[in-house]
């Protein structure tokens, strides 16, 4: 088999404020819902605007951060990889759900949005292993100067 690749990037707004939440054995988990929209001109020439919403789960150090930093309506760019998972609901039948997990999270919004003062960018990536887990965090705050 070649090589494949599974990438997402997305650049959009938040719908609500993140749902944070610990597993069993004491990990981070937050829950994204971002908002991506297009605009487009039907066949009349009007121009029309069409939103997706887009899952996105984090992990650990991105989780805390995304929990700490974010709220509705706060601008995200996010890339990761698309994972699809099954479960098991309540009537028995069996559910799936297709998600973006992150690898990397760049706040857009003004800190002034986030409860800060002044502007500037926050670009955080984590780097996961071949299993999927969480293998090493790195964190990066860089300021821009406009």
């Amino acid at each position: 088999m070649g090589k494949s690749v599974n990438r997402v990037t997305l650049l959009g707004n938040l719908g609500q404020d993140p749902e944070m939440r610990s597993t069993a054995s004491g990990k981070s988990v937050c829950t994204l819902n971002i908002a991506t929209s297009k605009r487009y001109k039907n066949q009349s020439g009007e121009w029309q605007e069409s939103t997706d919403w887009h899952k996105v789960v984090l992990w650990e150090r991105l989780a805390d951060i995304a929990g700490q930093y974010l709220q509705k309506g706060s601008k995200v760019y996010i890339e990761g990889r698309l994972q699809t998972r099954s479960y098991e609901a309540k009537d028995g039948g069996t559910r799936y759900v297709t998600e973006v997990v992150a690898t990397e999270l760049v706040m857009l919004s003004s800190r002034e949005q986030s409860g800060d003062s002044g502007y500037g960018q926050k670009d955080y990536q984590s780097q996961q292993g071949p299993s999927g887990n969480l293998a090493q965090d790195d964190a990066m705050d860089d300021e821009v100067p406009f």
